[in-house]
């Protein structure tokens, strides 16, 4: 795991060198171990790296192709290197590493060097001879990349605090990343919350020549039809289909261990961690090490299923314990990581730092398992609201008005989702799926931002409707690829990559493996049944998992900010408001009437559409944006 940055531009050489170094310094934690700046011509690159894979100098980058043509830096890890590395005969290697592997790849195919790699990874390729730039990002978007094409010249990097660096971008808020934070508490690729500065879409690649640049889809999560063989897989029995689900997650499993530097995996004693590392267990040839946070608090403590788990696989188990006040400690230092603005994710910077202290450069997790086999309550719910006999044949004036006496009774969070389902124009996973994901609804955004008026902006139904083929895949395979295209990629992963990162920590999801991922989605909905949480991974991994894991209640450790807010947080909040305020994006007494009324005690659950605001003037003042 590293970071990169790079420029192509006519720019003199000074300027091109302050600028690239000033880019390095940036993103200087995500690469502690050696760093690398080159500038020739138009070119300027840097990379900063985090050694995995052949801890030797000569893996550092830039990393040049014999002849000098070809230029490389690449953050990430294609876990398939050395099977890639032999169908590359006759090349003259002269390292161990996935990096030239990468490279080698790239000279020997082109772009469809993509189709042979398995792994997450953002990377770019100079070409000297053609003077063009390759830049490409995995599958499904595990690691970003951020770019500005502007006066026909570009700027990318790992980070979007690093392109603006380079002092060569405008610090200007994006109206359209506004309006998609407030609504999601995140901004989904391709855009961001700086004007003209841009996420590359995972599963694409772009190349830069002339001044211009072109970008082509190289994958599609939907569209994707996993042939074997040349036959389409059997899902007539259950029991092929358990076999092939239990393969595909050892090899994924298999693939990430692949590591010169130690490497754990975090375990909650939940079933997606819990069958990591039961399938870790099964290939590794020393004991696992485990992580887990443990708390006092027993309703939120998990220690003794994950306890379980390791004393079941005989792991090497490190206990973290943490208290809140860890967390609220961690605060300061957890804004400042965030590269991005987001409602959430302290948690993760707070496990991250603890593990990297115990000693480990590389962590396994179970994010991604609720996704790709329906473990969230929300995937019931959505089948049984669209396959209501009833509701969707109703005229529309009936819904709402059906919808206004109900909020009469639901609580004020609920109220606005309610609304917008009862609003929508159809069952249809683009119609139904965004008020799910939804901090603040169309109609608050409205008055907030468009005094009333204005057309509402929705990201996540532009996503969906993106997806090829959607509409005729299962309902829980739509769902599945919603999700994973929009809150997981654009939420999740995001925040998993900038706090791991903060401390140098890499953290790999087996859940995500294309390969997995490509024959899940295409599993009927019998097969997938919700009479038990994820009963098909547990089916397939039978006897691995536990029945004290499988079918205990899920706890979850929800950070009490309700009650930080209104007291240790308090002055912060107020001052992060009035700050807000001042800005005036919206109208001040809208703002004002939400803090109110959740300080007061009216209504605890505002505290996350107000803690959105807050995140987002804390990144707004550090980040210097107009």
């Amino acid at each position: 795991m590293c970071g990169i940055a790079g420029i192509v531009s006519t720019l003199d050489p000074s300027g091109k060198d302050k600028a690239i170094r000033q880019m390095a310094r940036a993103i200087a934690h995500r690469g502690p171990d050696a760093e690398g700046v080159f500038l020739n011509g138009d070119i300027a690159l840097a990379h900063l790296r985090l050694s995995i894979i052949d801890l030797s100098e000569e893996a550092n980058q830039p990393f040049w192709s014999a002849d000098k043509r070809y230029a490389l830096i690449f953050n990430g890890e294609v876990y398939n290197y050395r099977e890639v590395r032999n169908k590359l005969t006759g090349h003259p290697f002269r390292t161990k590493s996935d990096t030239e592997v990468v490279l080698a790849a790239y000279m020997r195919w082109g772009e469809k060097c993509l189709d042979h790699f398995a792994g997450m990874f953002a990377f770019a390729v100079w070409d000297d001879h053609e003077k063009s730039l390759f830049i490409t990002r995995d599958r499904l978007g595990i690691k970003p990349l951020y770019y500005c094409e502007k006066d026909g010249q570009l700027i990318f990097a790992s980070e979007i605090r690093a392109v603006l660096a380079s002092g060569l971008v405008d610090r200007k808020l994006s109206k359209k990343g506004l309006y998609d934070y407030l609504t999601y508490q995140t901004v989904h690729a391709p855009n961001t919350m700086i004007e003209n500065l841009r996420q590359l879409k995972p599963g694409t690649f772009a190349i830069f020549k002339n001044g211009i640049l072109t970008e082509e889809k190289y994958w599609d999560l939907s569209g994707k039809r996993n042939v074997e063989n040349g036959k389409h897989p059997d899902f007539s029995n259950y029991d092929v289909v358990k076999k092939n689900v239990r393969r595909l997650m050892l090899q994924s499993v298999e693939r990430r261990l692949v590591s010169d530097v130690p490497l754990g995996a975090f375990l909650s004693g939940g079933i997606d961690s819990s069958a990591i590392v039961a399938l870790m267990a099964q290939v590794s040839e020393q004991p696992v090490e485990t992580f887990s946070v443990v708390f006092e608090e027993k309703k939120y403590d998990e220690s003794q299923y994950s306890s379980l788990v390791a004393k079941r696989y005989k792991t090497s188990h490190h206990p973290i314990l943490l208290k809140p006040s860890d967390f609220l400690d961690a605060l300061p230092e957890a804004l400042k990581s965030m590269d991005s603005p987001s409602g959430d994710g302290v948690n993760t910077y707070v496990v991250s730092k603890k593990t990297k202290e115990a000693g480990v450069t590389v962590a396994l997790s179970g994010l991604g398992g609720d996704e790709l086999f329906g473990g969230y309550p929300l995937f019931g719910n959505f089948i049984r609201l669209h396959k209501n006999p009833i509701l969707w044949h109703m005229p529309l004036g009936v819904r709402r008005a059906g919808a206004a006496i109900a909020n009469l009774f639901l609580k004020s969070h609920q109220r606005g989702r309610f609304s917008e389902l009862a609003n929508a124009p159809s069952g249809a996973i683009e119609d139904v799926y965004p008020a799910f994901r939804k901090v603040l609804t169309n109609r608050e955004l409205g008055k907030m931002l468009f005094n009333g008026s204005g057309q509402p902006y929705d990201a996540v139904k532009e996503l969906i409707q993106a997806q090829e083929g959607i509409a005729e895949m299962p309902l829980l395979s739509q769902l599945t690829v919603a999700d994973i295209s929009t809150y997981t990629q654009n939420v999740l992963l995001k925040d998993t990559d900038q706090f791991s990162m903060a401390h140098a920590l890499e953290v790999r999801v087996p859940f995500f493996d294309h390969d997995l991922v490509e024959y899940v989605v295409q599993i009927p909905d019998r097969l997938k049944p919700l009479t038990f949480t994820k009963k098909l991974l547990v089916d397939s991994l039978h006897p691995l998992l536990p029945d004290e894991v499988v079918f205990r209640p899920k706890v979850g450790f929800n950070l009490p900010w309700k009650v930080w807010m209104k007291s240790e947080l308090s002055a912060f909040c107020k001052q992060q408001i009035d700050n807000f305020n001042e800005r005036g994006l919206i109208p001040p007494h809208l703002l004002d009437r939400l803090w109110h009324d959740f300080s007061t005690g009216k209504n605890d659950y505002l505290w996350s559409r107000i803690w959105i605001f807050v995140v987002l003037e804390d990144w707004l003042e550090r980040m210097g944006i107009e």
